[in-house]
């Protein structure tokens, strides 16, 4: 079996570039080149410990890939005269999909094993399953590339050592990996939100729109995960302010001067009712839930003004008895910051600086409070400081233009 993981392992490595360029020059579509790789190498993880490894792996995920490129080419009734003639090479039937019928989402599961710590087997599965490269994940972890880089062979070589199996997990190993599963794709989904990197577009609506298909099928599997409504509740009332995020001249607009009338009113009403499901359930909420019902105070005012602060700090109390994280202490001295004015958040978010000092929204966030609070010099340094470490191209044109306001 230790052959088997090894061969998939290295297969992933050697081929994914190769086997994703040959379908985007075939068949002219980068999406539907990732998408069939991905699906190729699900199908390795789910035969190659059955059946042995091929004798070319390359040349076998190269053919897989096509097949599943053109089976998706005609679910989609994408044909120009080089598909027509491809499909006449493929007439097999469809492969038996197991308890998960998506393939993505079944490598997913499959590469979120328990034995690994959840933080590597995020990583593990980031990179192998979500596309991230390895600073974009680094960044998602406040961590350095480095660390990261570690933490992932750590995960492959655990699993090499004690013999995981990559076996498709069962109806029955769902809720005991659910939790991975769920964290991979909000980190995939912020990565959509808010890209990381400046050599990317600033907003990368294919990973969001993923992620929120993703997650609506892990709703399916399991309805009654208050974890997973509360983070497709999250997902959707953020995707609902897209289009607003970005101006026509590509720089960041903040929550504060969004127009809310380019909200989509479907994903919010969608995202309000899974809330609204989830409060009724009368069961302590986990993360998402909270974070869920923040955005929901947040999209339920008509106007900035309107916002409940009160009720975002009180939400915020919450989600830091369950999550103490540094980031989470930010945002809510961010929100307490209109609630008892900007002197009290800047007391809070000067104390978080040994442990975010590498994260540029903490400068940002101080740089807004110096500002509010007449101190233009030090404002000025901390945006210079949160430009310096801000890759996402929309976010540093939004910085730069308010460091130029101070005078």
């Amino acid at each position: 079996m230790s052959d088997v993981q090894a061969a998939i392992t290295a297969a992933h490595h050697e081929e994914w570039a190769r086997v994703v360029a040959s379908l985007t020059k075939r068949f002219g579509d980068l999406d539907i080149a990732e998408e069939a790789a991905a699906e190729a190498f699900a199908t390795a993880v789910a035969r190659w410990p059955e059946d042995g490894v091929p004798p070319n792996p390359g040349a076998w995920l190269t053919t897989t890939a096509n097949r599943k490129a053109i089976d998706r080419l005609r679910r989609e009734n994408k044909r120009d005269d080089k598909h027509k003639e491809a499909l006449m090479l493929y007439d097999e039937p469809p492969e038996p999909l197991g308890v998960i019928d998506d393939e993505r989402l079944r490598l997913i599961f499959t590469c979120c094993h328990p034995a690994l710590s959840l933080e590597a087997r995020v990583a593990l599965t980031l990179r192998m399953v979500g596309g991230l490269t390895v600073p974009e994940i680094a960044r998602a972890f406040l961590a350095q590339e480095s660390a990261i880089g570690q933490r992932i062979t750590r995960a492959k070589a655990k699993i090499k050592d004690a013999r995981i199996p990559y076996r498709v997990p069962s109806a029955e190993d769902l809720p005991g990996r659910v939790s991975g599963v769920l964290s991979v794709l909000f980190l995939v989904f912020n990565e959509g939100y808010l890209a990381t990197g400046p050599d990317t577009d600033p907003v990368r609506h294919t990973l969001t729109a993923e992620a929120i298909r993703l997650t609506r099928l892990i709703r399916a599997l399991l309805p009654g995960d208050g974890e997973t409504a509360g983070l497709l509740a999250l997902m959707l009332l953020t995707e609902a302010r897209r289009t607003a995020r970005v101006s026509s001249d590509g720089e960041l607009v903040t929550l504060t001067d969004q127009d809310r009338g380019c909200w989509d009113t479907a994903l919010i009403a969608e995202g309000h009712r899974l809330v609204r499901e989830r409060l009724a359930a009368g069961v302590a909420p986990g993360r998402y839930q909270i974070l869920a019902a923040i955005n929901a105070v947040h999209t339920s005012a008509r106007d900035v003004r309107d916002t409940d602060w009160s009720q975002v700090v009180a939400l915020y109390d919450q989600l830091v008895r369950i999550d103490p994280t540094p980031i989470v202490a930010l945002n809510r001295a961010i929100a307490v910051a209109e609630l008892d004015g900007p002197e009290v958040a800047l007391a809070t978010i000067d104390r978080l600086e040994p442990k975010l000092a590498g994260y540029h929204a903490f400068h940002a966030a101080r740089a807004d409070l110096l500002r509010r609070l007449g101190n233009s010099q030090e404002s000025r340094a901390a945006y210079d400081k949160a430009i310096e470490l801000a890759g996402n191209t929309a976010e540093t044109a939004y910085l730069k233009r308010r460091r130029e306001q101070l005078g």
